[in-house]
């Protein structure tokens, strides 16, 4: 039998938050950081209920999915037309995101990606020359693609056209580099993080050779940790999620891999391994605390992540013995922004355990950092997250 999981010393949500600031602020900048490999433009849309006059503001929104859905389900058989309103242009992607919420905290990031100008994609797209200066290095590998981000009150809808993405793929990027600058890059990084596997072809690609080439010529000591997110598989077959679960699980043998999840996610891995999570009534952390501890076993990884709209939980391995956590995460009805907030709980997190913070204390930062950004409408800066986390608001509910 194994060794029975740590229970954390107990503490209170704001005392594990304060903690959490403590340690970053005496941790000062965060450790170096190697993030790949999409690159989006990302297209802040609202979706039109009504119209009160044709100027660009004389409009409501669609406010959630359901009114969508049953806006589009009336028209079956018939036809209709969906306004969109576009509210913003700007730069995106999982990558992207997640390595400018890094960079934001102090870390020196290089990425590589999909972020290159349309008609020379060797040169940085205008729109993302203000996130190639939060950067120490971007290296572009093609043009972005285009996501129509549809932001209700209960979630969004991504529209993606991911063609130009598809670009992105090992033997791009062994082009762009050189293979002894490419192993010094990830030798370099305290952190590699690989995100977007679900609408990229060439990621699989990219873990293979970083599994038999690149981590191999690494010393053990000085290999980065890895964080990947998936980014939701809900379209690709069970079958490519049993081969990529299989995949992290080898390059987890190599150097410690942590799997970010949302509860989609981890409900369908869940079912891929004829494994139960639980019932839906109960409080969603310790829910997703469970259910990280259960997936973490079956998939073979040294940490399961897996944020919701309310809250975290995850499970890992320090030292020889399993660990879990969960935490409320200061939830609000009414974001200024929705997309990207999974990225940058992704930063969060990752960014946090780069530095050595304990789980619990880690999905406090994730929360925090993620809390920060959808009220701002932007990536927090240090000191803006370190306030955040010691008065770190309560859950709001939904109005009405």
């Amino acid at each position: 039998m194994g060794k029975p999981p740590v229970r954390l010393a107990m503490r209170t949500r704001d005392q594990i938050a304060a903690a959490a600031a403590d340690a970053l602020e005496r941790a000062g900048p965060l450790p170096p950081a190697l993030v790949g490999f999409d690159g989006f433009i990302d297209e802040i849309t609202d979706a039109v209920d009504r119209r009160s006059d044709m100027t660009p503001e004389g409009y409501t929104r669609l406010r959630t999915i359901p009114a969508l859905a049953a806006r589009i389900g009336g028209a079956a058989g018939r036809s209709m037309n969906l306004e969109l309103v576009i509210r913003e242009r700007r730069w995106g992607g999982n990558g992207p995101l997640m390595a400018g919420a890094l960079a934001n905290l102090g870390a020196p990031v290089t990425y590589i990606g999909a972020v290159g100008d349309e008609e020379d994609p060797t040169r940085i797209h205008p729109l993302y020359e203000q996130f190639a200066a939060r950067c120490r290095e971007v290296i572009p590998l093609g043009p972005p693609a285009t996501t129509h981000a549809l932001e209700f009150e209960d979630g969004k809808v991504m529209l993606n056209k991911p063609r130009a993405v598809q670009a992105v793929t090992w033997e791009r990027l062994l082009g762009a580099l050189g293979r002894e600058r490419l192993i010094a890059t990830v030798r370099r990084a305290r952190l590699l993080g690989m995100v977007n596997w679900s609408l990229m072809g060439g990621v699989e690609g990219i873990w293979r050779a970083l599994i038999e080439e690149v981590l191999p010529a690494i010393p053990a000591p000085e290999r980065p940790s890895v964080f990947v997110d998936l980014s939701d598989p809900a379209k690709r077959t069970d079958e490519d999620l049993r081969r990529a679960a299989a995949m992290l699980a080898r390059m987890n043998s190599l150097t410690p891999v942590t799997l970010g999840l949302n509860r989609a996610e981890a409900e369908r891995f869940a079912a891929l391994h004829g494994l139960g999570l639980g019932g839906d009534d109960e409080e969603v952390p310790s829910f997703l605390q469970r259910a990280a501890v259960t997936l973490r076993g079956a998939l073979a990884l040294s940490c399961v992540v897996i944020h919701a709209h309310r809250g975290a939980g995850a499970a890992a391995a320090e030292g020889d013995r399993p660990v879990s956590a969960a935490f409320d995460g200061p939830f609000t009805p009414t974001p200024l922004i929705s997309t990207g907030a999974g990225d940058h709980f992704n930063a969060g997190f990752a960014g946090a355990r780069s530095i050595g913070l304990p789980l619990d204390e880690s999905l406090a930062v994730a929360c925090a950092l993620a809390g920060a950004y959808v009220r701002d409408g932007h990536a927090p800066l240090r000191d803006r997250l370190l306030a955040f986390l010691r008065a770190l608001p309560r859950p709001e509910p939904h109005p009405g």
